[in-house]
């Protein structure tokens, strides 16, 4: 049965919530504790990721729990109605340290609420996830379905990177994360809603976690594409767990143009933020049509070549005092992103069919624990990565938001956020070409 245009909006719209969480966790968790906390740069790096491992390693419990779960509302939305709640309460919490706490004696408050908060999104991300491959089996419907979920998830993004630290600059992190916080509930709860009709899988799977993980182990498409997905995430999260420093130490505004003065009331970080959305909202309907005309991978191919293509620009641009001209690279920058956003996701549910047909077992749970794997293991890694460079170059952390720093630390910056990410989504797509296309065609006869 088709899915309606409402269900497939609808399923897109919980994304717009869990996006919110994904970029604040990403870009604003390790400078907050950096920048507002004076947490030793190294030591936020190694805090942070900490938690994200731990964020990892719930992923196939809630995913084996969610294939097992049997209600009256089906498998998936329990958990996501319940999960929103918690990873808002824990976002809220994180940034409400007491006064007087700070320096390393605030990272038992701000890790504590860190891990409920990630505990809530694994919660709602995991079934989230697997209903891709539950509502449809249609690849032309997922790219559709995923076409919406990144148009949503954009305006995630907007909020999470620019509605939030213009919030915080004026009022605090505290009031940014209450404010936001119904956004998160209320389009996650919005989208169980509108899905509620969608076909689903009651019965839940009677297989034990040992058989599950062989099952999906067993699709080698899936697994190398799960790996690949975690290494262009790399690439991504180097560069936003840069971009607060970038904003204050590699983009001055001196300008007179009318966007310099829009720079000035939303900070630059805002306004960075709002290209990279517009960029990426108007790529989308583009992608799902290379990926109709080039296949999935060729459009994929394509769209990271061009995003290799701008971080070499941005590297020649930065440090810039034009905000004019950063802000129209960050829409670029938008557009080229706006495949890595979208393909992937496009293609992972068509390999759980695979494993479906073959078996019989709908384990679509289990499937997206391990898709989030490389994912959330790129994403914890990256703010130690980028901790371990800047503190190798001697980066100053400070409580004021801003410090004099090393020339060579800025430097180091500069290059962690453009040509580093650069050379990750160059082996990217070389592993796509002459390692995963050849599965894929096995496993789909489709490329």
């Amino acid at each position: 049965m088709a899915l309606s245009l409402g269900q497939k909006a609808g399923w897109g719209l919980a994304d717009m919530g869990v996006v919110v969480f994904v970029v604040v966790k990403q870009l604003l968790v390790f400078a907050y504790l950096t920048s507002a906390l004076g947490v030793p740069v190294e030591i936020a790096g190694m805090a942070t990721t900490a938690v994200l491992v731990f964020d990892m390693i719930t992923d196939p419990l809630i995913g084996y729990l969610s294939d097992k779960t049997h209600t009256r509302w089906g498998r998936r939305a329990p958990w996501m109605v319940v999960g929103a709640v918690v990873m808002s309460i824990g976002m809220v919490g994180l940034f409400s340290v007491p006064a007087g706490l700070i320096g390393v004696a605030a990272l038992p408050w701000v890790l504590g609420f860190f891990v409920l908060a990630t505990l809530g999104f694994t919660m709602v991300s995991i079934p989230y996830g697997a209903m891709a491959g539950e509502i449809t089996q249609d690849p032309t419907e997922r790219s559709a379905m995923t076409a919406w979920r990144m148009g949503f998830a954009s305006v995630g993004i907007l909020v999470g990177g620019a509605l939030i630290p213009g919030i915080a600059s004026g009022s605090g992190y505290s009031v940014a994360a209450i404010a936001v916080s119904p956004l998160i509930i209320g389009a996650i709860w919005l989208s169980v809603f509108a899905t509620r009709r969608a076909p689903k899988i009651m019965a839940p799977s009677s297989i034990s976690p040992a058989r599950m993980l062989s099952l999906v182990f067993a699709n080698k498409a899936f697994v190398l594409l799960a790996v690949l997905y975690g290494v262009m995430t790399l690439a991504i999260a180097l560069i936003t767990a840069g971009l607060p420093f970038a904003a204050i130490y590699l983009v001055a505004d001196q300008g007179d143009a009318a966007l310099s003065g829009a720079a000035k009331a939303l900070s630059v970080l805002s306004l960075m933020f709002a290209s990279f959305t517009v960029g990426s909202i108007l790529s989308q309907a583009g992608w799902v049509f290379a990926s109709a005309r080039l296949g999935k991978v060729g459009a994929l191919v394509l769209g990271l070549s061009l995003y290799i293509c701008l971080l070499f620009g941005l590297y020649g641009v930065l440090p810039s005092v034009n905000v004019t001209a950063v802000a129209g690279m960050f829409v670029l920058a938008g557009m080229t992103n706006g495949s890595y956003q979208q393909i992937p996701w496009a293609m992972y549910p068509d390999l759980m069919d695979v494993t479906r047909a073959k078996s019989g077992e709908a384990i679509e749970g289990a499937f997206s624990a391990i898709w989030l794997f490389g994912q959330k293991a790129a994403n914890a890694f990256a703010p130690l990565i980028l901790g371990a460079i800047l503190a190798t170059y001697g980066w100053v952390e400070t409580t004021q938001g801003v410090a004099d720093q090393p020339v060579a630390a800025t430097q180091a910056l500069h290059v962690a956020i453009t040509l580093v990410p650069a050379g990750i989504l160059a082996v990217s797509i070389v592993l796509l070409v002459v390692f995963y296309r050849p599965l894929a065609r096995k496993a789909l006869n489709v490329v």
